[in-house]
């Protein structure tokens, strides 16, 4: 950090004009990523899945609420675990306060994780979200959307993640899928990311891209490994 250019306002103000140039760039590449997203082809759902939630079970047409678009946020938690993740719950921490703004847009975000309702009802209270978590531990949602693996499926290196053949350091793995209903209920999968391309969704990731050091990460055993749940900073 010593070594970076000290330089005038005025060189400054003709560094960041020419960046200014790249990031409008940039801002037109993505809206234009954005509207083909929008254009991909839809996949009509028509398997039954059931959810546990504090509303007792539900289908995936109920998740929907009033709403016809439905943004589901898979979080890492398996049935077993004591705890959720702590880098899922770094992504968490944004939605409390976008809920109403989206459903402002027709949209409805639920995050589902494969832990059961009471375990997600504890960790949600611990962490202080109101954000609506359902369980689906009882179906093959999270199968099905390649979010969850099993021990076979692991040790024979038959997983796939983000679209290809890949390995994962654990049964769960995080990721975001979106669906639409229309008018006779029926669910259409329109699109599904995982891995870096939940970057978009962490306001706390973008705030650190405009800093000098940035996300900081370099040298530390994984990217994330500095993350800690909300009520866990400061006590190591």
């Amino acid at each position: 950090m010593h070594n970076h250019s000290i330089v005038s306002r005025e060189e400054w103000l003709k560094a960041r004009v020419a960046l200014l140039e790249r990031e409008k760039a940039f801002t037109k590449e993505r809206d234009a990523l954005s509207h083909d997203r929008q254009e991909l082809p839809w996949v009509e759902v028509t398997k039954d899945y059931s959810f546990d939630t504090a509303d007792g079970k539900k289908t995936l047409s109920d998740l929907f609420g009033d709403h016809s678009q439905l943004v589901i946020y898979h979080f890492m938690y398996g049935p077993d675990w004591q705890v959720g993740c702590k880098s899922c719950s770094f992504w968490a921490d944004n939605f409390d306060r976008n809920v109403v703004h989206l459903a402002a847009r027709d949209v409805t975000l639920v995050a589902v994780s494969r832990a059961p309702l009471e375990t997600l009802d504890a960790f949600k209270k611990r962490m202080g979200w109101n954000f609506d978590w359902v369980s689906s531990l009882e179906s093959d949602f999270n199968y099905d959307y390649e979010v969850s693996f099993t021990d076979e499926a692991r040790e024979k290196d038959e997983i796939r993640y983000n679209y290809r053949s890949s390995s994962f350091p654990a049964n769960e793995a995080p990721g975001i899928s979106v669906f639409i209903k229309d008018e006779d209920g029926r669910i259409y999968h329109t699109y599904s990311t995982y891995g870096r391309g939940l970057d978009m969704l962490n306001a706390g990731y973008h705030y650190l891209d405009l800093v000098p050091k940035g996300r900081d990460e370099n040298g530390l055993p994984y990217p994330m490994d500095w993350v800690c749940l909300r009520d866990e900073y400061g006590k190591s």
